[in-house]
């Protein structure tokens, strides 16, 4: 193993390979793993097991907003920076998704791709019982398709990276995956 990709869950992970599928690479043969970490807190025992007391191999992550200072902690604690912004992290190899990657990837897709991904997932129907909550009428389309992927993420990450554009990929995404 020569790189090691550090995302808080399974449904990043899914992104990124099919990401790196998608770009032509085989991370596999490359030597380069993606670790679900099971949550932005445990970035510290990652960067303790992949980081330089560890296994030294050359690092890279991808965390949500709401995760971003975890992360710069966890970094900063592993010695890889002091007082780390998200420029500084980036320089790292570690980028932040506004909001979350699923919903980097909605905005990326537009609303009427998204729409039609769900249709061919038979979950149109359930989209719409879905919109029909009191909680979620208010909330423009475009914030229901992402919170409607919430418990479905796992298996949407593939299904949205795989109708992307590769013009159009997310930042975070494609610069986790290029500082490998």
């Amino acid at each position: 193993m020569r790189a090691v990709i550090l995302v808080e869950g399974i449904s990043d992970q899914r992104a990124v390979e099919a990401l790196a599928t998608r770009r032509g690479r085989n991370l596999a043969a490359e030597g380069v793993s993606i670790v679900p970490i099971g949550g932005a807190h445990a970035i510290g025992a990652a960067l303790e097991r992949y980081g330089a007391r560890g296994l030294d191999v050359r690092l890279a992550g991808l965390c949500d907003v709401g995760e971003e200072h975890a992360f710069s902690r966890g970094l900063e604690r592993a010695g890889l920076g002091a007082n780390l912004d998200r420029a500084g992290m980036e320089a790292l190899g570690f980028y932040v998704c506004d909001t979350d990657l699923e919903h980097e990837l909605v905005r990326a897709l537009g609303v009427e791709a998204v729409l039609q991904i769900v249709e061919e997932q038979r979950e149109l129907s359930s989209f719409r019982t879905f919109q029909k909550q009191p909680a979620k009428r208010e909330l423009d389309l475009e914030e229901q398709l992402w919170r409607f992927m919430w418990n479905r993420k796992i298996r949407y990450a593939t299904l949205l990276v795989e109708a992307l554009d590769l013009e159009r990929v997310p930042r975070p995404l494609d610069g986790v995956l290029a500082h490998v």
